[in-house]
């Protein structure tokens, strides 16, 4: 239930603004300069207020504020009949055609100081002026730039005639017809013509193959990552995959050959679910690039998020295709296969041990759902691998074969790559096959929010500190600790397995605690404090923690980035009153 608080007067009619926009504009009238808005939900912890600033569109932005209650906009407007100028004197004048941009130009725009500019359909639209009333806060900041039918698709509140009403005030140009065709045109030459759509919100670390991360502040939104903003790692294109001629191959068992089709694994087998965070070995890796540069993709901290997956377990399958006592005695290794491949027809592949494998409390699925859907494109479909508590390298997507083996993988990325070095290992000196591949993940931790270089107001009183942390091999997180000083005292955080208002999941045996833990902490801010070096390290229940600094763990390929994280944001003082 949606409240308005505090409106002492409520906004009419002004004069028609004709120099930017081609559609009568609602101005505010002086007596409402200092009326304020406070939006409340029932049911809900969130409260928002908001105070409007002397702006042509704010009985508009009000609206916005109020998405989903189209009837308090018509409210406000026609409240207070008496004090309505008489619309049939305002002269009709002609519309002039708008400009036409192009996306470049739009992606200029990307920022307060350059102006927001966004794109709906065929049409460009400016609304900084809107920024500051919007109702998700600056997370409108996000789709600044591009297009907003991403995030309107997933947030449907947005998705009613008056919001886009309100949109069409903003309007201050058409997209160019040749960037409208460039959304629709690919070249058929390139390999990675076929990849999907995503989320534009993703930030880009290389775009073919595709590799990004979400922005930080939305992982700990959610204790499931929704699948659009799931950290996104290829090596190679995505596979085009016929779900109805798809095939499983399970080879070196004697007996031969088991070959599956989808239909087989949905309904051969029993079908498991295991919610299961899913962590890059190059999660962090720019932190050791500020201290020397790696080879690697630049990773922030957001290579790294949780999900629910379902399927059947490899340990069913396996034993379907002959696995028994007598393979334990020369397997070692379950390697696999994916069917994405480069141009000479080399396809991704990597292995975990066969204990892992076969174990009972592995958990390791043959996954077709993500989330409970259908897994997406990005992240395997129609069959991928989910090793739970493994380094992400080895939860092979668009899996195509299985095979039972005495030895790892011969694949490049299991013998030539994730693969950790002492800091005084040089490209020079390097020996891949003098270090083990890398399985489990250690103990992990960062700070989503507040980000680094942000500016908290002294009148707040206090700052709310936000993150995950997880550790890899089924070891659950047991502590996080916070500091606001880099280290010198420290508070410990809330966790929780869970979103608020949702019952927890259900305790997890140990050694199988797979999934992340979302933490928090409010604190009073530091009364002489202009700075803050808020720092977070977690334990897990092996009492492992995170080691102090970067330095002692910098390796040559930037994997295994699990300092404390750090991040600095200023104290901004209170204005003196005059």
């Amino acid at each position: 239930m949606l409240f308005l608080r505090r409106c002492h007067s409520l906004t009419r009619f002004g004069p028609l603004n004709t120099q930017r926009y081609s559609t009568l504009r609602y101005q505010v009238a002086p007596a409402a300069a200092s009326c304020a808005v406070r939006l409340r939900s029932s049911g809900s912890d969130d409260q928002r207020s908001y105070q409007h600033a002397r702006s042509p569109g704010w009985t508009h932005g009000l609206a916005g504020l109020l998405a989903g209650t189209g009837a308090v906009l018509a409210y406000c407007l026609h409240q207070h009949k008496a004090e309505q100028i008489d619309t049939t004197k305002v002269e009709s004048t002609e519309k002039a055609p708008l400009p036409v941009f192009s996306q470049a130009e739009v992606t200029k725009h990307r920022s307060l100081e350059d102006g927001v500019w966004v794109t709906y359909k065929d049409s460009v639209y400016d609304i900084t002026e809107f920024v500051s009333m919007h109702p998700g806060g600056d997370k409108i900041l996000l789709a600044a730039g591009g297009a907003l039918e991403p995030f309107w698709a997933l947030y449907a509140v947005h998705n009613q005639e008056h919001v886009l009403e309100i949109l069409s005030e903003y309007k201050v140009g058409e997209l160019s017809a040749e960037d409208q065709k460039k959304l629709q045109a690919v070249k058929s030459s390139d390999p990675y013509a076929s990849d999907p759509e995503r989320h534009p919100v993703l930030r880009i670390n290389n775009l073919k193959p595709f590799n990004a991360e979400p922005p930080p502040e939305i992982l700990s939104d959610s204790y499931i990552t929704p699948s659009a903003f799931f950290f996104k790692r290829n090596h190679l294109p995505v596979p085009q995959v016929d779900p109805a001629s798809y095939q499983l191959h399970v080879e070196g068992i004697p007996g031969g050959v088991l070959t599956l089709s989808l239909e087989d694994l949905k309904t051969q087998f029993p079908k498991h679910t295991v919610t299961a965070t899913l962590q890059c070995a190059g999660n962090r890796r720019s932190e050791m690039n500020s201290v020397k540069q790696v080879k690697g993709l630049n990773w922030g901290i957001a290579a790294i998020s949780n999900a629910t997956w379902s399927g059947a377990k490899l340990r069913d399958v396996l034993l379907a295709a002959g696995y028994g006592p007598d393979v334990a005695q020369w397997a070692h290794h379950v390697q696999f296969e994916g069917l994405d491949k480069d141009v000479t027809g080399t396809t991704y592949g990597a292995s975990i041990p066969l204990n892992k494998a076969v174990s009972e409390e592995g958990d390791v699925l043959l996954a077709y759902e993500m989330n409970g859907e259908e897994l997406p494109a990005d992240h395997g479909f129609p069959v991928r691998v989910v090793v739970p508590g493994t380094v992400g390298a080895r939860n092979v997507k668009w899996l195509g074969r299985i095979i039972v083996s005495k030895d790892e993988s011969s694949s490049h990325w299991q013998q030539n790559d994730y693969k950790g070095f002492s800091p005084g290992t040089d490209w020079d000196t390097v020996d891949f096959k003098s270090a083990p591949a890398i399985q489990e993940l250690p103990v992990q931790s960062a700070v989503t929010t507040p980000a680094d270089g942000a500016v908290i107001d002294r009148s707040a009183g206090e700052v709310t500190v936000k993150g995950y942390a997880w550790s890899g091999g089924g070891r659950e997180v047991v502590r996080v600790d916070v500091s606001l000083d880099g280290g010198k005292t420290w508070q410990v955080a809330q966790l929780r397995a869970n979103d608020k208002g949702q019952p927890p999941e259900p305790p997890r045996p140990p050694g199988r605690a797979w999934a992340w833990k979302l933490w928090e902490l409010t604190a009073p801010l530091p009364p002489d404090a202009q700075e803050l070096e808020i720092v977070c390290k977690a334990v897990d229940n092996s009492y492992n923690m995170q080691p102090d600094t970067v330095p002692p763990i910098w390796n040559l390929r930037g994997v295994l980035s699990n300092a404390w994280h750090r991040v600095k944001v200023t104290i901004k003082e209170d204005k003196e009153e005059e």
